[in-house]
């Protein structure tokens, strides 16, 4: 255990998983439970805040409407609707429904579910693998090397930016100028 970093905050929270142990928990959290044909459920780390993180449940609605489609197809556009508060203590159930099957496009809709009210939907589109057009816009140049910068840890210790709180970080986030 340990306390918050926020000044006046003596709340003692577990040890959060970062690195290795955070990207673990992150696709194990991604991992559904196949009830049924379309049919998948979902659960909420331990310790979480009262209320369902929204790109968890995008993220596992994603993961429920992919494992409906074949292997050979990447998602290439997808919207999603926040309905109402999840809530972390009880499972999600994600209905997937096979909108339409083509030649190279695969169309999916997933509901969240939770005492049997939506409170997330998704619309996603799949496409075959394909070459074709790609746009980006150029780099930055004259930015510092990633390295150079301090890691969120350091940042968050030092109360720079203790607003992001201390979550489980599966990814290195480094800011060369301060995050909005």
């Amino acid at each position: 255990m340990r306390t918050s970093t926020e000044p006046g905050d003596t709340t003692e929270r577990p040890e959060q998983a970062v690195g290795q142990d955070a990207l673990d928990g992150l696709v194990r959290l991604l991992d559904l439970e196949q009830l049924e044909v379309n049919l998948f459920r979902g659960v909420s780390p331990p310790h979480s805040p009262p209320r369902v993180f929204g790109g968890q449940v995008a993220g596992q609605a994603l993961v429920a409407a992919g494992r409906t489609v074949p292997d050979d197809r990447e998602v290439h556009s997808l919207h999603a609707y926040f309905i109402r508060p999840g809530d972390p203590r009880i499972p999600i159930v994600y209905e997937a429904e096979r909108v339409r099957d083509g030649r190279s496009f695969t169309t999916r809709r997933v509901l969240a579910i939770q005492r049997g009210e939506p409170i997330f939907a998704l619309s996603a589109s799949f496409q075959l693998a394909q070459e074709g057009l790609e746009h980006s816009v150029p780099g930055p140049v004259d930015v510092p090397a990633p390295e150079s910068l301090p890691d969120l840890a350091s940042r968050i210790a030092t109360g720079d930016i203790g607003w992001l709180g201390n979550g489980p970080r599966p990814l290195d986030m480094r800011f060369v100028t301060e995050p909005a």
